[in-house]
Protein backbone atom coordinates (compact mmCIF):
# COMPACT_ATOMS: atom_id res chain seq x y z
CA UNK A 1 0.00 0.00 0.00
CA UNK A 2 1.59 3.10 -1.30
CA UNK A 3 1.51 5.89 1.36
CA UNK A 4 -0.43 9.49 0.39
CA UNK A 5 1.40 12.43 0.66
CA UNK A 6 -0.07 15.17 3.36
CA UNK A 7 -0.69 18.17 1.18
CA UNK A 8 0.14 21.58 3.28
CA UNK A 9 -2.81 23.63 3.51
CA UNK A 10 -3.29 26.59 0.98
CA UNK A 11 -2.57 29.14 4.13
CA UNK A 12 0.23 27.13 5.48
CA UNK A 13 2.99 28.48 6.95
CA UNK A 14 5.62 27.07 4.31
CA UNK A 15 3.35 28.10 1.38
CA UNK A 16 3.10 31.59 2.96
CA UNK A 17 6.88 31.36 3.27
CA UNK A 18 7.40 30.35 -0.35
CA UNK A 19 4.65 33.09 -1.88
CA UNK A 20 7.08 35.74 0.20
CA UNK A 21 10.16 34.69 -1.24
CA UNK A 22 8.16 34.72 -4.63
CA UNK A 23 6.50 38.06 -3.77
CA UNK A 24 10.06 39.35 -2.85
CA UNK A 25 11.47 38.21 -6.02
CA UNK A 26 9.01 39.58 -8.33
CA UNK A 27 9.07 42.80 -6.26
CA UNK A 28 13.21 43.27 -6.98
CA UNK A 29 11.92 43.24 -10.56
CA UNK A 30 9.13 45.57 -9.71
CA UNK A 31 11.56 47.73 -7.75
CA UNK A 32 13.65 48.05 -10.82
CA UNK A 33 11.16 48.80 -12.79
CA UNK A 34 10.15 52.07 -10.69
CA UNK A 35 13.62 53.04 -9.60
CA UNK A 36 14.58 53.10 -13.30
CA UNK A 37 11.28 55.48 -14.20
CA UNK A 38 12.36 57.24 -11.04
CA UNK A 39 15.95 57.74 -11.56
CA UNK A 40 15.62 58.58 -14.95
CA UNK A 41 12.94 61.47 -14.02
CA UNK A 42 15.03 62.97 -11.43
CA UNK A 43 18.18 62.56 -14.10
CA UNK A 44 16.24 64.85 -16.39
CA UNK A 45 14.92 67.34 -13.45
CA UNK A 46 16.02 66.56 -9.74
CA UNK A 47 13.30 68.84 -8.49
CA UNK A 48 11.11 65.77 -9.97
CA UNK A 49 11.06 63.79 -7.62
CA UNK A 50 7.15 63.54 -6.22
CA UNK A 51 6.71 63.25 -9.84
CA UNK A 52 9.32 60.49 -10.81
CA UNK A 53 8.09 58.79 -7.58
CA UNK A 54 4.09 59.00 -9.00
CA UNK A 55 5.30 57.79 -12.81
CA UNK A 56 7.70 55.26 -11.38
CA UNK A 57 4.95 54.13 -9.41
CA UNK A 58 1.84 53.70 -11.56
CA UNK A 59 3.84 51.73 -14.41
CA UNK A 60 5.38 49.30 -11.33
CA UNK A 61 1.86 48.78 -10.15
CA UNK A 62 1.29 47.22 -13.71
CA UNK A 63 4.14 45.26 -13.54
CA UNK A 64 3.97 44.22 -9.57
CA UNK A 65 -0.28 42.90 -10.49
CA UNK A 66 1.07 40.95 -13.65
CA UNK A 67 3.78 39.03 -12.13
CA UNK A 68 2.03 38.79 -8.67
CA UNK A 69 -1.00 37.09 -10.49
CA UNK A 70 0.73 35.03 -12.65
CA UNK A 71 3.67 33.63 -10.24
CA UNK A 72 2.92 34.45 -6.88
CA UNK A 73 -0.58 34.04 -5.91
CA UNK A 74 -2.02 32.07 -9.17
CA UNK A 75 -5.24 33.39 -9.45
CA UNK A 76 -7.29 30.62 -11.56
CA UNK A 77 -10.16 33.20 -12.11
CA UNK A 78 -9.20 34.49 -15.87
CA UNK A 79 -12.24 36.54 -16.92
CA UNK A 80 -12.05 39.66 -17.61
CA UNK A 81 -14.16 41.61 -15.11
CA UNK A 82 -12.34 39.18 -12.74
CA UNK A 83 -8.95 40.62 -13.57
CA UNK A 84 -10.38 44.07 -13.88
CA UNK A 85 -11.09 43.65 -10.25
CA UNK A 86 -7.75 42.58 -8.88
CA UNK A 87 -6.17 45.53 -11.23
CA UNK A 88 -7.91 47.46 -9.31
CA UNK A 89 -7.78 46.29 -5.84
CA UNK A 90 -3.82 46.59 -6.79
CA UNK A 91 -4.13 50.44 -7.57
CA UNK A 92 -5.90 50.63 -4.09
CA UNK A 93 -3.27 48.55 -2.29
CA UNK A 94 -0.09 49.67 -4.10
CA UNK A 95 -1.93 53.15 -3.83
CA UNK A 96 -2.21 53.34 -0.10
CA UNK A 97 1.45 52.61 0.08
CA UNK A 98 2.30 55.04 -2.34
CA UNK A 99 0.85 57.73 0.10
CA UNK A 100 2.87 56.76 2.55
CA UNK A 101 6.19 56.66 0.32
CA UNK A 102 5.26 59.73 -0.52
CA UNK A 103 4.62 61.66 2.45
CA UNK A 104 7.87 59.77 3.82
CA UNK A 105 10.01 61.08 0.51
CA UNK A 106 8.50 64.63 0.80
CA UNK A 107 9.93 64.82 4.55
CA UNK A 108 13.01 62.72 3.86
CA UNK A 109 14.38 64.90 1.19
CA UNK A 110 12.64 68.50 2.44
CA UNK A 111 13.14 68.66 5.96
CA UNK A 112 15.43 65.76 7.02
CA UNK A 113 17.89 66.42 4.07
CA UNK A 114 18.10 62.66 3.21
CA UNK A 115 19.56 62.44 -0.58
CA UNK A 116 17.09 61.86 -3.35
CA UNK A 117 18.15 59.06 -4.56
CA UNK A 118 18.63 56.65 -1.15
CA UNK A 119 15.17 58.14 0.35
CA UNK A 120 13.18 55.63 -1.75
CA UNK A 121 15.50 52.67 -1.01
CA UNK A 122 14.37 53.61 2.97
CA UNK A 123 10.89 53.45 1.69
CA UNK A 124 11.10 49.86 0.48
CA UNK A 125 11.45 48.65 3.84
CA UNK A 126 8.59 50.02 4.84
CA UNK A 127 6.66 49.13 1.66
CA UNK A 128 7.42 45.64 0.66
CA UNK A 129 6.54 44.12 3.42
CA UNK A 130 3.29 46.01 3.94
CA UNK A 131 2.44 45.13 0.03
CA UNK A 132 2.84 41.64 0.81
CA UNK A 133 0.74 41.29 3.51
CA UNK A 134 -2.38 43.58 1.89
CA UNK A 135 -1.67 41.55 -1.49
CA UNK A 136 -2.56 38.35 0.11
CA UNK A 137 -5.02 38.79 2.13
CA UNK A 138 -7.02 41.28 -0.17
CA UNK A 139 -6.02 41.54 -3.82
CA UNK A 140 -5.63 38.16 -4.81
CA UNK A 141 -7.47 35.91 -1.62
Amino acid sequence: MQEQQEEQPSGGPSVSMAQFIKFGLVGVSNTLVFLAIYYLVLFLQEDWYLFGNALGWAVSVLNAFFWGDRVVFKNSKRGRVEQLKKLGKSYITYGATFLLSTVLLYFEIGWWDISSVVAPLINLLVTIPLNFFINKYWTFK
